[in-house]
């Protein structure tokens, strides 16, 4: 009898020690005579557990973590592959907490299937929301998403259906579909998650873009530093090719798409979209003055839809459970669920997916189980680098986008990074300007001087010097970036340093500060 059993095969997981446990169950099983079939799935997300190996029982998948090496012997010897008892058993895979409290949409594969096995992906409603699209108009198709709510999820959160709709009705021969995959802010990994542990649900949410707008060629543009992607990737674009998915006439359609993968600069401004179209055409990746919007002018002049990972990656179940099913899911006009990711200083991290409208205090503490350290936590950035920091006091704000407005805040690509009591706030703050000068692309002056300057005037409020007149320089510097830069680097910069000054004000070695 051959027993399954499964190893997470991603980068977070290999970092761990994934390619190694692989080697040992293998070396240990021939040793015993005993008959395995091990598939190397992706990461659940549960990293703190990682590497996390699951065996196939009647009573469904068991999970074992975190393993390492010398827990191999002591594994075989209760027979795992049976699913028996541990120290290191977690029970059966999808009652584990952090995973049972979740709404996975976007993320119904992940950590289930083989990444690169075309057959798991048919089998798990994989390419459903492609059939149902091809017997739509065009016109359809673009309605079902904007009816369906969805928003950039890279950071903007403009949304989806009229970005369609604006390249759709572009009049042009030539159109193009561009995934952001240039993945750069601080905590963040779930579009890392999908490329390497689910890549067939990216290719067909842009073959249905594609579909939608009338382009038949499509880009991914990946950060460079995600070698295991770049392989994921053209592997399942070579295998859909062969199933007809990619290229002529789509399964017997007269609908033909191509896609290839393109590494990055290795630029974190490239993550703004014209910059990316600029690196993507071969030059400098410097922002692009608008208008035009690269839905009307775009790669090589051409309308181009520009979308983040995660929202591509979604629009294959709008397209197989319908608009309203997905719309459900959420508050107000923050429709659909949200991959988050906990990072930082806490006990548990990983990716969580869950609807709209949790707080802040519910992921740090009910799924995040707090600090690692023990001590409380001060302080969290939400949305990348450029995110504010947000004082305990706003940790039951909803993860929405409009309530975090309200609050000078973004919801981003919903990173979020937790800090202790220990860590300085104004080190942060002055980080964000460092961080600023030196990703910036040069190109206005606000975000290229203003970064400099403002590290300097920071420098000068903690060195007691002239406080008053500095705070209010640090706050005029702040706003004639937010409205003075052409993008959002330099625009939403002062986002952290201005939360910082305004929230912890004594360590800035300041009594109070204007809010």
């Amino acid at each position: 009898m051959s027993y399954k059993i499964f190893i997470p095969r991603d980068s977070s997981s290999i970092s761990l020690g994934a390619d190694k446990v692989y080697q040992e169950i293998l070396n240990e099983a021939k040793k015993r005579n005993i008959d395995i079939n091990i598939v190397r799935n992706g990461s659940r997300g549960l990293f703190w557990l990682e590497p996390m190996i699951e065996v196939e029982t009647s009573k469904g998948r068991v999970a074992y973590g975190p393993v390492s090496i010398s827990d191999i012997t002591s594994l075989f010897e209760i027979e795992f592959f049976l699913g028996n008892t541990h120290p290191l058993c977690l029970g059966i895979t999808e009652d584990i907490k952090w995973l049972k409290n979740q709404e996975r949409l976007t993320y119904a594969r992940v950590g289930i299937t083989d990444p690169i096995s075309i057959d798991d992906y048919e089998r798990l409603d994989g390419f459903k929301g492609l059939k149902n699209s091809l017997k739509l108009t065009q016109e359809n198709i673009v309605k079902e998403i904007a009816d369906s709510g969805l928003r950039g999820r890279g950071g903007a959160a403009f949304p989806t259906g009229i970005k369609w709709k604006t390249v759709l009705d572009a009049p042009s021969e030539k159109k193009y579909i561009v995934c952001n995959a240039d993945e750069g802010d601080s905590g963040t990994f779930s579009d890392r998650m999908i490329m390497e542990n689910d890549p067939f649900v990216l290719i067909e949410g842009m073959i249905i873009a594609g579909l939608a707008v009338g382009a038949d060629q499509g880009y991914i543009y990946l950060r460079s530093e995600y070698p295991h992607a770049l392989k994921i990737l053209n592997e399942a674009i070579a295998k859909a090719l062969e199933k007809n998915y990619l290229g002529e006439n789509i399964l017997g359609s007269d609908f033909s798409f191509n896609l290839e993968v393109t590494r990055a600069a290795g630029a974190y401004i490239c993550g703004e979209e014209t910059s990316l179209l600029e690196s993507l055409e071969g030059k400098r990746g410097m922002v692009r003055y608008k208008p035009p919007l690269p839905a009307i002018e775009g790669l090589y002049g051409k309308p181009t839809v520009v979308n983040n990972v995660i929202s591509l990656a979604t629009v294959p179940i709008i397209m197989d459970k319908g608009a309203s099913f997905y719309a459900d899911y959420g508050m107000g006009r923050s429709k659909g669920t949200l991959p988050i990711q906990l990072a930082g200083n806490l006990k548990q991290t990983g990716l969580i997916e869950k609807a709209f409208g949790i707080s802040l205090r519910e992921l740090l503490y009910d799924f995040g189980g707090g600090s690692a350290t023990g001590k409380p936590i001060k302080a969290v950035q939400v949305g990348g680098p450029l995110g504010s920091f947000l004082p305990e006091e706003q940790f039951d704000t909803p993860l929405d986008y409009e309530k975090f407005s309200e609050i000078k805040a973004v919801v981003g690509h919903g990173g979020i990074v937790a800090f202790d009591d220990t860590v300085d706030m104004s080190k942060m703050a002055r980080y964000s300007f460092e961080f600023c000068a030196i990703e910036s692309c040069g190109k206005c002056t606000p975000c290229r001087i203003g970064s400099t300057r403002g590290m300097e005037v920071i420098d000068k409020i903690k060195e007691g010097v002239d406080q008053e007149k500095n705070v209010s320089l640090l706050r005029d510097l702040g706003d004639t970036m937010v409205n003075g830069s052409l993008c959002a680097m330099g625009g939403m910069t002062p986002f952290p340093v201005l939360s910082a000054l305004n929230y912890f004000p004594g360590d800035f070695g300041l009594e109070k500060t204007e809010t």
